[in-house]
């Protein structure tokens, strides 16, 4: 595979361009994401389907410049799919061999199961494993769904209701009894499936978990993996049917969505009201992250090797020149929690997190030694994006931020209450941090020392001095539940 790849995603509504760079085999991070609202099915449900010369033109003037980025990027592959308003359109050959002729582009038209496929794969590798679930993303001219379970694809469903679709058909002319009897006939696909999550993708879903994060004041500014219950979806979507241009505005919808986020919301609505669901996860992926990652993970079944996150691999690629020492770290972070886990009441749960903390912690020190865990705390913040929660972002830049210094801080934890841990939970992980990067503070090549606990004392047994880690871990701030023997 080709180490810069372009993704295109030629949609009823917009085209969105991706660019992405491989830093391994498997590890990757985006360059540049781009995006026109061209509308090329504008009035294309009102004529049989035909795409219309003015919203051809944009698509084709879009497209030219999206090259125009590639070629700037240096991408040595190219791969461009095209979805609803090209699949239904009769005139759809034309376009294609305009694009050809014009842009030397090639178009691959993928059909609706395909597409609902590559969402799918996108949701099931880079969002925390999701069980019962299904995806949904309602474009312009149709929505996708996917039955998702424990990253296991179960089943692919495609059908012809989409916002701008609905909003030519009904909205329009003011038949709204009409458009939900219409979206209610295509959602009898639905009947016979019980699922407790919906994972949202694509445009019109991310506009409204972008809106109902922003509304409720959410710590964490980040919509991918954004996770609430399906009371606050539903009270969120009577806002907006209810709501005037002017209410839209406040409520955070955007004015390029005004004429497309009621239909969507009217298609979502019928969708709750037809399964039983509890808990609503936001996929800041979708098709074109699905034809990367076809391309990326062909030999692999569509899926990364177990227990592998992208993110974290990308972030240790990119940010830490000494790995060596990130391994040491992350080896010693889970002895020690082993060893007294049960004496400091800790779930198990967290070591996974403490050892992705260690790992990571010393990325900061590639930009700025004196700023590392400043630097450390933000990566994480931004570039931990796949495969976590944010309860599991917020706790792990929290234990790289305060790393070596003193516990976190009440105003901190007061911050990221909402998706911290208990306070406990949070300083006996954020002291083991610190302990474990004391005591390596000497930079053996291997851990030159065993670990020994026994009620409630941790001895480190060496037949070395260990002076500075001596020191090192004085100058911590010491949790009462724990002591430290050499």
């Amino acid at each position: 595979m080709a180490k810069r790849v372009a993704v295109i995603d030629i949609g009823s509504s917009s085209i969105r361009l991706a660019v992405y760079e491989k830093t391994s085999r498997f590890a990757f991070h985006l360059l540049n994401e781009s995006k026109s609202r061209v509308r090329l099915s504008q009035n294309a449900y009102q004529n049989n389907n035909n795409l219309q010369e003015e919203a051809i033109k944009r698509t084709v003037d879009a497209l030219r410049d999206f090259l125009t980025i590639i070629t700037s990027y240096k991408a040595r592959k190219t791969l461009c799919v095209a979805t609803s308003a090209l699949r239904e359109a009769p005139n759809k050959q034309e376009f294609i061999l305009r694009v050809k002729k014009e842009l030397n582009l090639n178009i691959k038209i993928i059909d609706g199961q395909k597409e609902a496929y590559l969402g799918a794969i996108a949701c099931a590798n880079l969002l925390p494993t999701q069980k019962n679930a299904i995806s949904i993303d309602i474009g312009g001219g149709s929505t996708e769904l996917a039955l998702i379970d424990d990253k296991r694809i179960l089943n692919t469903m495609s059908i012809n209701l989409g916002t701008i679709r609905i909003k030519e058909l009904f909205c329009d002319c003011q038949k709204i009894d009409e458009a939900i009897k219409y979206i209610d006939s295509k959602l009898e696909v639905l009947n016979d499936k019980n699922v407790n999550t919906i994972i949202g993708l694509g445009g019109t879903f991310r506009a409204i978990s972008t809106a109902i994060l922003k509304n409720k004041k959410y710590p964490l500014n980040k919509t991918h993996a954004f996770t609430y219950d399906s009371d606050e979806l539903n009270n969120f979507l009577n806002a907006v049917l209810n709501a005037d241009n002017k209410e839209l505005t406040k409520l955070g919808i955007r004015s390029e969505r005004f004429d497309i986020i009621k239909p969507g919301v009217m298609i979502l609505q019928r969708i709750l009201k037809k399964l039983s669901i509890k808990k609503v996860v936001t996929s800041g992926v979708g098709v074109r992250e699905g034809v990367f990652l076809s391309d990326l993970l062909r030999g692999s079944k569509d899926k990364f090797p177990t227990h592998y996150n992208t993110s974290m691999r990308y972030i240790l690629d990119a940010h830490v020149s000494e790995k060596n020492f990130a391994n040491l770290l992350n080896s010693l972070a889970k002895k020690i929690f082993d060893l007294t886990y049960l004496h400091l009441g800790i779930d198990k749960q967290y070591r996974k997190d403490l050892a992705m903390a260690a790992k990571l912690y010393p990325s900061g020190g590639d930009v700025h030694f004196y700023s590392k865990n400043k630097h450390s705390y933000y990566l994480i913040q931004s570039a931990l994006e796949y495969g976590v929660t944010h309860n599991q972002i917020i706790l792990i830049a929290t234990l790289c931020k305060y790393a070596k210094k003193k516990l976190p801080s009440s105003s901190h934890l007061q911050k990221y209450a909402l998706l911290l841990p208990d306070t406990n939970t949070t300083n006996v992980l954020s002291y083991l941090l610190s302990l474990s990067i004391s005591l390596l503070v000497h930079r053996p090549r291997n851990i030159d020392f065993d670990l020994v606990f026994c009620d409630g004392v941790l001895k480190i047994k060496s037949n070395k001095k260990l002076h500075l880690s001596k020191e090192a871990v004085e100058k911590l701030e010491a949790i009462t539940s724990l002591k430290i023997e050499f």
